[in-house]
């Protein structure tokens, strides 16, 4: 019995020292090949049809069902199509895996290393949303969409009146404590 409480102990130190127990950014990676854009912040994996949406970003809504487009969404979504659709990416993850949809949360990576999230942000094709705890990359972001909406770049140029919502432009960004997407 002794031998047996040492050993879990030795091993469930050794698990802590490695980073390999709790609530680490998992560190595990899928490349896939991108099927079809559903619209700037989500795709669809060929073969399996799984939907993936990326971590951190929220582009205006193109094709939400009985609804019109959000200002500056369909640019967005042409943007990602132009970046993703039939590309080869490499995805990786945070903490949550899923989002409450059933979707894959992922961080996107071109073949060339190019950073998807960050890119879609940093041109004004994305806002931050900041959902915990997929928290990785979100001071980057923060500061990529201080840098974008400074430069009035993409959806950050637009008149106040034709913006998705105001409080997209009042200095805050979207952040999610309860499953808010």
């Amino acid at each position: 019995m002794r031998k047996t409480t040492v050993y879990i102990l030795v091993v469930l130190a050794f698990l802590l020292l490695t980073g390999t127990a709790g609530c680490a950014v998992n560190s595990g990676d899928t490349r896939v090949t991108v099927e079809r854009v559903i619209d700037g912040d989500t795709f669809k994996i060929a073969g399996s049809g799984e939907k993936v949406r990326l971590i951190g970003v929220d582009t205006p809504e193109s094709v939400k069902p009985g609804e019109a487009p959000e200002p500056y969404g369909k640019e967005a979504a042409a943007y990602s199509k132009k970046l993703l659709a039939g590309k080869k990416v490499r995805l990786a993850y945070d903490v949550q895996e899923r989002d409450k949809y059933g979707r894959l949360l992922a961080y996107v990576y071109l073949e060339d290393g190019t950073f998807v999230n960050a890119l879609l942000v940093k041109e004004g094709y994305a806002q931050v949303m900041t959902v915990p705890p997929n928290v990785a990359h979100a001071e980057e972001f923060l500061q990529l969409e201080r840098e974008a909406r400074s430069a009035k770049r993409g959806l950050w140029g637009l008149e106040p009146e034709n913006n998705m919502n105001q409080d997209r432009l009042a200095g805050t960004h979207r952040s999610c404590f309860f499953k808010c997407f």
